[in-house]
């Protein structure tokens, strides 16, 4: 399982000119989800997402969670964060788990 997170203002998922999720301040998470991952993998990740401290505090430093802002998080499916691209020129998503 992979996350790619970024910190956003705001975010919104827009599927054929409609708008199917958004969310203020917060995470934007593209999540990888591989054959084999497990729920335990997924209580993991949730947990180290929600609890990373990566917003800035009244001083400027990195030291507060998305749990400590109160802020929102929108996870999108993203299944090419499991590419593998050793071998030739197209990309292999075998290892990636199916829709």
């Amino acid at each position: 399982m992979i996350a790619l997170i970024q910190r956003v203002n705001n975010a919104s998922v827009v599927v054929n000119g409609n708008t199917v999720a958004s969310i203020n301040t917060g995470l934007l998470v593209l999540l990888g989800i591989k054959n084999d991952d497990t729920d335990e993998d997924a209580k993991y990740l949730a947990n180290k997402v929600v609890n990373m401290r990566i917003f800035n505090d009244n001083e400027g430093k990195m030291n507060l969670s998305l749990l400590d802002i109160k802020g929102e998080c929108l996870v999108v499916s993203q299944f090419t964060l499991h590419a593998d691209e050793r071998k030739g020129r197209r990309p292999s998503f075998i290892k990636a788990a199916p829709p």
